[in-house]
């Protein structure tokens, strides 16, 4: 049994690649809450339904993402690889969720 250099590298750039993407959709989302927090600080949103407005728009254009990576390098999602791609996004996304949770649980001490 041979052991093949880009049978070792794939799951790691793979999670990498949806660690980044999934980092980037944190980080999108969050300048997206402080501005509208700032919104509701300074009077300016009509109705509570604006309190998010464009989460859609950003969840489409993270699937938009995911399918380009799948489109543009197949070899991450070959076999178990993809599973990589999906705990690298989950991953990404939760560590940026727990550094908010974390600021503001500092802000309360």
């Amino acid at each position: 049994m041979e052991l093949h250099l880009v049978d070792l590298l794939s799951p790691i750039a793979a999670g990498l690649a949806g660690g980044v993407i999934g980092i980037g959709f944190g980080t999108l989302q969050g300048a997206a809450r402080r501005r509208h927090e700032k919104l509701q600080d300074d009077g300016r949103l009509k109705s509570g339904w604006a309190v998010m407005p464009g989460s859609g728009r950003r969840v489409a254009y993270l699937l938009i993402v995911l399918a380009a990576v799948q489109l543009l390098c197949p070899l991450l999602f070959a076999g178990s690889t993809r599973w990589f791609v999906s705990a690298g996004v989950v991953l990404g996304y939760g560590w940026t969720l727990w550094q908010q949770l974390r600021v503001r649980t500092a802000a309360f001490r």
